[in-house]
């Protein structure tokens, strides 16, 4: 049984509610794309006006790198409950502020100038957050418990998901058809406040790391994390092995849930209240699926759970994809895409405990919030690259959206197998 004291506790509530915000903006933006992308990028092919809008939230996933680099160095340097503090409180305002955007028959070009800077902002704010949270969880935890609450504090994004999903399906049905264009797009960015507020609370009354605190006490704070991680021989190898695995999970899970929403609206031709309840049931069983990768990866450890799950996604994703595509009933989509939700979106369940047992204290908060967005750089375009093949795809969509995800979960295999073991490492 897990035992945990206050503090214990404190720090992984604290990083689960901090993630799960994330979880909830990017996936508001992902839902709302398909209905608002004439709002700001108008034009008469929707086509452009949907990657138009895709390419601005692909400024979000490429500043997140910046973010984790730039404050994965503060955390290093200044102790990672502070930059948790900030991290918060900057995209929580960044997500309250979308709903006030004008839009562009309102403001002209000005709309999609301010979407894109917010969306920047967001980024920059939004990658700093997973290092500090992930990296001060793990540096608490008990090593038996490790793998549990690393699958637990990544399940946070994915509660965010569900969150967001559950407000999409509320707003679709209480501002129906226009009402929705007009203003339901807005209240739920406004609602992010909430948890980030929760969040912000919660870091206020945790305490820093300890392990961190012991490299202040022995005098062994890195002045240049990144530039270590850069420039040292181990640390630089390390880093771009890591690089590979993020890569190609990034890009699996963005063109797979993340593009779901879209790919169900505008490929499959369902209604938005069906489509949040198909993504309400997906996601559930992507949180529960975290949380079970990271529990077994105590066991059969870290690589062996990592590959384990990848080499099933990549068997299942054809059937499961070509299923949801051609049902009939909303109850037969829910089924396919649960089983795929949960084997080919979950190996992120183990990264929180994998990265933070990669890399040594003084550069742990640096390395792990700049390899973890790092696998954004490309990863992240994994949705452009879907639209413009789904554009002429006709009856073999979920065939090439297949393996556009497969390519993905290929190269998180390489990087899987190139990665030692990590389990029993001492992270003092």
């Amino acid at each position: 049984m897990l035992h945990l004291s206050r503090q214990q506790k404190a720090v992984v509530f604290g990083s689960w509610l901090g993630w799960s915000l994330d979880g909830y903006d990017l996936v508001l933006m992902l839902l709302v794309i398909p209905s608002v992308s004439q709002l700001f990028f108008p034009h008469e092919d929707p086509t452009l006006s949907l990657l138009a809008t895709f390419a601005t939230y692909v400024i979000t996933l490429i500043m997140r790198p910046v973010g984790g680099a730039f404050f994965g160095s503060f955390g290093d340097r200044h102790g990672r409950k502070k930059a948790m503090i900030i991290t918060i409180m900057g995209f929580s305002i960044a997500t309250f502020a979308t709903g006030l955007l004008p839009t562009y028959a309102m403001a002209g070009i000005l709309a999609p100038a301010l979407l894109i800077l917010l969306r920047f902002a967001q980024g920059l704010f939004a990658g700093g957050e997973w290092a500090s949270g992930a990296v001060i969880t793990m540096e608490t935890a008990p090593r038996s418990a490790r793998g549990l609450l690393s699958g637990f504090v990544q399940s946070g994004f994915t509660l965010g998901f569900l969150i967001a999903s559950i407000t999409y399906q509320f707003a679709s049905v209480a501002y129906a058809g226009d009402a929705f264009i007009e203003t339901g797009w807005r209240v739920m960015f406004y609602t992010g406040i909430i948890p980030g507020l929760v969040a912000l609370f919660v870091r206020f009354k945790m305490k820093e790391s300890e392990i961190w605190l012991e490299t202040v006490r022995k005098k062994k704070i890195e002045k240049a994390p990144l530039r270590r991680i850069m420039f040292g021989k181990e640390e630089r190898r390390r880093f771009f092995l890591c690089m590979i695995l993020m890569t190609g999970l990034m890009y699996a899970w963005y063109t797979s849930m993340g593009f779901m929403p879209t790919f169900l609206q505008n490929y499959a031709n369902l209604e938005r209240p069906e489509v949040a309840t198909i993504m309400i049931a997906a996601t559930i069983s992507s949180l529960l699926g975290h949380v079970f990768v990271g529990f077994i990866s105590q066991y059969l450890g870290r690589r062996r759970a990592l590959t384990l799950f990848i080499v099933v996604a990549i068997a299942i994703t054809i059937p499961t994809l070509v299923g949801l595509y051609n049902a009939t009933q909303t109850f037969e989509r829910i089924f396919y895409l649960v089983i795929f939700a949960f084997v080919a979106t979950t190996c992120f369940g183990a990264i929180p405990a994998f990265l933070s047992e990669r890399f040594v204290t003084e550069v742990r908060n640096s390395a792990c919030g700049f390899v973890y967005n790092g696998g954004l750089i490309i990863g992240s375009w994994s949705p452009l690259i879907a639209i413009n093949l789904l554009s002429n795809a006709s009856s073999l969509a979920p065939y090439v959206l297949s393996l556009n995800i497969m390519a993905g979960l290929i190269v998180a295999l390489v990087g899987a197998r190139l990665n030692p073991e990590t389990r029993d490492v001492d992270l003092d």
